[in-house]
């Protein structure tokens, strides 16, 4: 609970929240004035204080360094055992807690005799689609029924692949496909874990800075394509979320509060899904078609550059007309101008993009999977960060070990969860029944692949792509076919049309506390027409065979993988 308290203090104050606010607990990076990183450090360094005197909290330092110097080290665990039971008084209600155990436990007796009743095994595939849509709702309505979507996720995949086992032949057969979904999901898990963390140890030490402090112009307009051409090149180097994070960080710097930062907003969320549908390595959907062979590097760079290219400029013509594009005033925050590179925060920042744009080549020249690419690099940086940063002991905050417990490890362990789900769909052959329907009703693979991402926009498109790949596999449509180039496209950039499509839109949310109907008045009919031309310089790339300057395919390295 403390670790809790300390995580929400980045505004400064380190004395414990509230329970309500605690029940309220708002993302890391969207409480407070400071980035992501130095929210999280800022209240862990406040956590000893605060378990030693809770009723005086000190009077909050001006300056972050100052902030580091006054306050004693403290590790992700500090203070457990040293919280006065008097904080819990208040909200402490016996009754209310008894019966929420009871019903959950009453619910889990529930579930397990629905599960084992005879009817489940007679009827599995229904039984699994109705724990499926359950599941989703579950995951759609989170923030309503205030479960964590994560926690539904894991319940979700272990009650399907419980119903597999009942349902199939024998358990051996169940445990075989397990085995095999499990190997293909860690892949992705890996790939993810090395990715964030990479990330997270670049952002400790200010890396970003140097990309950022370049922006510089003071015309509306043109900081508005500005940012979103930076957004989309940085978004196909890293994902989607981190540049988000990273550039709306930035527009604080740049522009105070009002409808023009939230429109400079709006275009980083679209750049940011632009950027990342072009490269294997700027979204997890996309990560996710090429290490299971769906698409490969080259091809896909040469082919939805160009449409996400599109997909970003149509909206950025469409808001320079608009009246909010001319709201720039000369009055600019400089919250995040006082901030430092680490040191040695070049070095790091080089080694740790080098080590993500290398990960293709790595999978070229070895064959063996993405994931051992991306823990190689991973591996040098953190022997090069131990190095550098060697017997300081005021830089452990921007070594590894810290920075693994600063990243999304419940995003990672809610992809896990429905990877896993969409697996056992995949083993019962239920996704192959829903492709045969959709074969049957919509026989043009274009349109099907269009609907995808449409949907992404409501329904998270890691599911929507998981599930793609179970309905569809290799000998349907080959590898880097139009068909599953305009998956990774669309699914990439259809989660623009609406601020709960994407994961940088919800970062942008948090962040800005940008309202849901706000983002779809002013921005949702942009994001649209940029999605509906991309498809369409797509297909007509395609029928006219435009292919990107030769040099790019002619890498002598990179055959094609």
């Amino acid at each position: 609970m403390v670790l809790a308290s300390c995580l929400l203090a980045g505004a400064g104050a380190p004395a414990l929240p509230s329970p309500s606010s605690l029940r309220l607990r708002q993302p890391a990076f969207a409480a407070g004035r400071l980035p992501p990183a130095q929210r999280w450090r800022r209240g862990l360094r406040g956590c000893r204080a605060s378990s030693s005197s809770p009723k005086a909290p000190p009077e909050e330092p001006t300056d972050y360094d100052e902030l580091l110097e006054s306050t004693g080290n403290c590790d992700p665990l500090c203070s457990v055992d040293d919280v006065s039971p008097e904080y819990f008084q208040p909200s402490y209600k016996p009754k209310d807690d008894l019966l929420k155990a009871f019903a959950i436990m009453a619910t889990a007796l529930a579930g397990t005799a629905a599960i084992n009743h005879s009817w489940v095994a007679a009827n599995q595939d229904i039984a699994m689609s109705l724990v499926f849509a359950l599941g989703y709702v579950g995951i759609i309505f989170e923030e309503s029924l205030a479960f964590n979507k994560s926690g539904v996720g894991l319940l979700m995949a272990v009650c399907l692949w419980v119903i597999r086992s009942i349902g199939a032949s024998s358990p051996d057969v169940a445990v075989e496909e397990l085995t095999h979904t499990t190997a293909e999901v860690s892949e992705i898990v890996f790939f993810l874990l090395g990715a964030m963390t990479i990330v997270e140890i670049v952002d400790a030490h200010q890396g970003f800075k140097l990309v950022t402090d370049n922006i510089s112009t003071r015309n509306s307009k043109t900081l508005l394509w500005v940012v979103g051409i930076v957004t989309f090149f940085l978004s196909a180097i890293l994902d989607n979320l981190t540049s988000t994070i990273v550039m709306v960080s930035l527009l604080r710097k740049l522009a105070p509060p009002s409808e023009y930062r939230k429109l400079l907003g709006a275009v980083v969320v679209i750049a940011a899904n632009a950027g990342g549908a072009w490269t294997p390595i700027g979204d997890v959907t996309t990560t996710m078609l090429w290490i299971h062979g769906q698409i490969t590097t080259v091809k896909t760079m040469q082919d939805l550059f160009i449409p996400s290219a599109v997909s970003l400029a149509v909206p950025l013509a469409l808001m320079s007309l608009t009246s909010e594009a001319d709201g720039l005033s000369q009055e600019s925050s400089s919250v995040l101008s006082s901030e430092r590179m680490a040191p040695r925060g070049q070095l790091v920042l080089a080694v740790g993009v080098g080590a993500l744009v290398f990960v293709p080549v790595f999978k070229a020249l070895t064959g063996l999977p993405p994931f051992v690419g991306m823990l190689l690099g991973l591996g040098i940086l953190w022997i090069l960060t131990d190095a550098i940063h060697y017997g300081d002991s005021e830089r452990q905050r921007l070594k590894v070990p810290q920075a693994l417990s600063r990243i999304d490890t419940q995003g990672i362990l809610f992809f896990l969860g429905i990877l896993l789900s969409v697996g056992s769909l995949e083993s019962a052959g239920i996704l192959r029944q829903l492709a045969n329907y959709l074969d049957a009703n919509i026989p043009n693979a274009d349109l099907t692949a269009s609907a995808i991402g449409v949907a992404s926009a409501i329904i998270d498109n890691v599911p929507l792509v998981a599930a793609t790949m179970g309905m569809y596999d290799l000998t349907s449509f080959p590898q880097d076919s139009d068909f599953w180039q305009l998956v990774a496209f669309c699914a990439g950039t259809g989660g623009s049309m609406l601020i709960i499509g994407s994961a940088a839109g919800v970062a942008f949310m948090g962040m800005e506390k940008v309202d849901f109907f706000w983002y779809f008045r002013k921005v949702s009919g942009f994001a649209l027409a940029g999605y509906a031309a991309g498809i369409v310089s797509y297909l007509a790339t395609q029928s006219v065979h435009l292919p990107l300057p030769t040099s790019l395919a002619e890498i002598p390295f990179i055959p094609g993988s």
